[in-house]
């Protein structure tokens, strides 16, 4: 729930403060995650072009979008790539990722419900939306979908929080469980953190995007302590990063009434 002040408050870290119009959309037990014929791949690249199009246009003019490289992507070109981020922009998130990784594609793990947006919904698979079935029998499918894409030598990106929280200032805890992709596969991992910073004649803040890494995981360990150890790197690193924040335009208040320490 919400006040007028901005100030969000919270039971959980998984509640939602954005919900699709049909959060309950469900995919068919015939979805395709890959469609290989020649039209498919025309539509997906012309469809991707204009996104891209779109989101510099959207990123410059509205979100005042600064992107900060630490490491430049163009040096992994031998190899597929997963990138970690945080969700604090329910139009952005979708956009994003495609002008941080260029020139590396993007496909981004996403939930059915963001296909049920009227219109933009059912563009958002030919777009790199990779949607994660609610039962295992697609599951296999949708694995190797992800893979493949990693096989091609793409990002892949992944919210491990979740949950879209508008302008969210903190890191968000979340588990090691969306690492799979990464140590499955033996790719590196990345993360993007968005922050915000005050802007002079603006009560909307400027958004910087911080990409680090890479990130990897002692092969020596087992499958389960890899994905720790790749969470916690990614997650010390994104919290790190979020001291950049100078601002807060929403504050997110736990349900008690408690509240995080103030940015100055």
């Amino acid at each position: 729930m919400a006040d007028k002040t901005g100030v969000r408050y919270y039971k959980t870290f998984q509640d939602d403060f954005v919900e699709s119009p049909d959060q309950n959309f469900a995919l068919t037990d015939h979805y395709v995650w890959i469609r290989t014929g020649l039209t498919a791949r025309i539509a997906r690249s012309l469809l991707y072009a204009v996104g891209c199009l779109f989101g510099w246009i959207y990123g410059k003019l509205v979100l005042r979008l600064r992107i900060i490289r630490e490491v430049d992507l163009k040096k992994f070109s031998d190899t597929g790539a997963v990138v970690y981020g945080n969700h604090t922009q329910p139009v952005g998130d979708v956009f994003i990722p495609a002008l941080v990784c260029a020139p590396k594609r993007c496909y981004t793990v996403a939930s059915p419900a963001n296909l049920g947006i009227p219109v933009i919904g059912s563009l958002l698979p030919w777009m790199g939306a990779l949607p994660v079935p609610d039962n295992r029998k697609k599951m296999k499918e949708f694995l190797s979908a992800v893979q493949q894409r990693l096989q091609e030598k793409n990002c892949v990106i992944v919210y491990p929080e979740q949950h879209v929280w508008p302008y969210c200032t903190f890191i968000r805890p979340f588990s090691a469980t969306a690492f799979d992709y990464a140590v499955r596969n033996k790719v590196p991992a990345f993360c993007m953190t968005t922050t915000y910073q005050r802007r002079r004649f603006s009560k909307k803040p400027g958004i910087t995007v911080y990409l680090d890494g890479p990130f990897y995981a002692e092969e020596s360990l087992s499958f389960k302590e890899q994905k720790e150890m790749l969470r916690n790197q990614v997650y010390s690193c994104m919290c790190k990063r979020s001291e950049q924040n100078t601002c807060r335009y929403i504050e997110y208040r736990p349900a008690s009434g408690d509240s995080a320490d103030d940015i100055e």
